[in-house]
């Protein structure tokens, strides 16, 4: 009965969504203020109903309902509970309904808190955020119905994805598509000022709170992951340029170009063209990512397997939206035109090199994501893209970035002084400069990735943290202490999301030059050296877990003739599922990570065994925090939140007769 009344719920919103998408868009066109305000209604109706929906389909994984092929196909009884949640959204169907709830969500968050918005615009955004919703609702119900019923219910499922069952994987999606769809707000802004005909400062202040909130949800979505991958895979890494780890990589970097961008079109009225853009392309990127998971045209351990015809339902969605703002995009070519006027130099200059260099290296990305996928079309060769095209591509685009970003923010609106800006940050530049000498001095004989990386964190994080001191004037440092205390939070979240990244570069760097790794067969009882740690082989023995069988091996690592602590990987199998993984034990540290990995018993006696010694690894997450709380704090700026709107017009509509 619960999963009839979500089915039916489910139904309710794509026909509710209906009436969203048509009923406001005429109401604004014609200025009838009661049309308008049914958008208002109906996306909150909407949401309303799809959380009814979601219940519904948690219900019956919580319950094991084998009778809904979803669960048996997603589910097991021997499950633990916390999986059978995360199992709603570990397959396909399930997803997407999450998808299209968290879209629901935004559209009504608009009619929550869109107050400030002038009437018709909000009623073209909320028809917009409808019409995206109309789409995905039609895509799911017809091709990816998650309710439906087996003739015969089994006795048991066939349970989940083994690489699935981990807390980082319970929290990891809904972050990302709170970012990913959330980034269907500033598409539907876009999209609404483009039929308006006006795009302007206030436009853009009421832009940005949105695409910063998709952008710091993002940021969470993307660092879970690569934590996720880090431990749970056994693999060593943190990112290997995977496609679907660039899905959501190409929004997250058009997204700080459109924060960024937005701030030139609210400060000087110029940009307002480029800004559009990015607000289309950066959702247009979002619909893309959705493409790659569930078309199967791209290989990936985080893809679902799907057949590629729901694959071509979603490329349609794709076409017909991005397509179609893109039109209207050219349409509206004459209503952008930019007021402002700036100097070569100027922060006006560095925002938009601030935007180049973001927007070519998601280029990079789009590039080596998608050319496996044209070669095999147009040339019927099967090429592979990894780590190294990467590496080299994106790597010097964010070089340049980091080198820009502290005199950028130093510069003047409009008439701006480089070397005033330079001159300001010498002491900086050298103490990063002094740091990156240290390092190089240090690691006699290694690459200069590491002196680099140092140096360019070093320039970031005091760079950042100098620009915030410059704003509290002249005087004595007790009152300049004060003033910087009372900074708007828009200030502070600016430096702290800097400060991150400089933190997350300084630790990629670091790590990816220093890490040790070390693969032997070692034999129980047996000591071995690894960078300065002695690593025991104590024991292995058979345990039993809720849904698996491991082969847990015990691991002392001692420094210094001291036992420092006892870790113990795995290798798991699954039974249901009839799938092996592997959990690799890890002693995290402030300045390094100790990483093992158990392998396979061998011939002639002992286990294979990988180690690492991973410096700073920690620190490429913390970054990411740091660049999501500083987000979250210059979200909180009332300033920024409430995004002071130009006040509504009295008598701009009249009433529907």
């Amino acid at each position: 009965m619960i999963t009839e009344l979500g089915h039916f719920a489910l139904i309710l919103a794509f026909v509710v969504a209906i009436v969203q998408m048509i009923i406001p868009m005429i109401g604004a066109q014609k200025g009838w203020r009661s049309w308008m305000a049914v958008g208002d209604t109906a996306a909150v109706a909407q949401f309303g109903l799809l959380s009814v929906s979601f219940a519904a389909l948690t219900y019956a994984f919580v319950v094991s309902d084998f009778s809904l092929n979803l669960v048996f196909q997603n589910s097991h009884s021997s499950k633990p509970m916390l999986y059978k949640v995360t199992g709603v959204w570990g397959n396909h169907e399930g997803s997407m309904l999450l998808w299209i709830l968290t879209l629901a969500l935004f559209g009504a968050s608009a009619a929550w808190f869109g107050g400030n918005l002038p009437d018709r615009l909000r009623a073209r955004v909320l028809s917009v955020q409808a019409a995206i919703g109309v789409a995905f609702l039609a895509f799911l119900l017809f091709t990816s119905n998650p309710f439906l019923r087996l003739a015969v219910p089994p006795l048991d499922g066939q349970d989940l994805n083994p690489l699935l069952q981990d807390p980082g994987l319970a929290f990891h999606p809904p972050f990302l598509y709170l970012g990913y769809v959330g980034l269907s707000m500033a598409f539907s802004f876009a999209v609404a000022a483009l039929i308006e005909g006006r795009v302007d400062a206030a436009w853009a202040r009421w832009v940005r709170p949105w695409t910063l909130a998709a952008w710091l949800f993002l940021t969470i979505g993307i660092a879970l992951g690569s934590w996720w991958a880090y431990y749970e895979l056994g693999w060593g890494g943190f990112w290997f340029w995977d496609p679907v780890e660039n899905a959501s990589f190409m929004p997250w970097l058009l997204a700080a170009a459109l924060l960024h961008s937005a701030i030139v079109v609210e400060k000087r009225e110029t940009l307002k063209s480029w800004t559009i853009l990015l607000a289309i392309l950066a959702f247009g990127f979002s619909l893309l990512g959705t493409f790659i998971v569930r078309s199967g045209v791209l290989t990936s351990v985080h893809a679902f397997a799907n057949d590629p015809e729901r694959g071509v339902f979603i490329l349609m969605i794709l076409v017909v939206f991005l397509g179609g703002a893109l039109v209207l995009y050219s349409l509206r070519a004459g209503a952008m035109e930019s007021k402002g006027v700036f100097s070569t130099v100027s922060r006006e200059s560095a925002l938009v090199l601030n935007n180049i260099l973001l927007a070519v290296s998601a280029f990079v990305v789009f590039i080596g994501t998608i050319w496996p996928l044209v070669a095999e079309m147009l040339m019927g060769r099967v090429l592979s893209v990894g780590p190294p095209f990467f590496d080299a591509a994106f790597t010097p685009f964010f070089v340049g970035l980091a080198v820009i970003l502290p005199p950028g923010a130093m510069l003047a609106w409009k008439r701006g002084n480089l070397g005033r800006a330079v001159s300001q940050l010498r002491y900086v530049l050298l103490l990063a400069l002094a740091a990156g000498a240290l390092t190089w001095a240090m690691q006699t004989g290694k690459s200069a990735l590491g002196p680099v990386g140092v140096m360019l964190g070093v320039w970031v994080v005091l760079g950042a943290a100098f620009d915030l001191w410059s704003r509290s004037g002249r005087g004595m440092v007790a009152d300049r202490l004060r003033r910087v205390a009372r900074l708007p939070r828009a200030d502070w979240g600016k430096f702290i999301a800097h400060a991150g990244l400089g933190v997350t570069i300084f630790g990629i760097a670091a790590l990816t030059a220093w890490q040790v790794e070390d693969i032997r067969v070692a034999k129980e009882g047996e000591r071995f050296d690894v960078a300065g740690w002695e690593i025991e082989l104590r024991g292995v023995e058979r345990v039993q877990g809720p849904n698996y069988v491991s082969t847990q091996a015990e691991m002392v690592v001692w420094r210094g003739g001291r036992e420092v602590t006892v870790l113990r990987p795995e290798k798991r199998v699954y039974p249901v599922a009839g799938m092996p993984t592997t959990e690799a034990a890890i002693r995290n540290g402030f300045l390094r990570d100790i990483y093992l990995v158990i392998g396979d018993p061998q011939t002639g006696g002992g286990w294979a065994v990988r180690t690492y010694i991973k410096p700073f690894a920690n620190w490429i997450w913390g970054g990411a925090i740091l660049m999501a709380l500083g987000g979250f704090v210059s979200l909180s700026d009332r300033r920024l939140r409430v995004a002071a709107g130009a006040p509504k017009r009295p008598g701009n509509a009249v009433p529907a007769e």
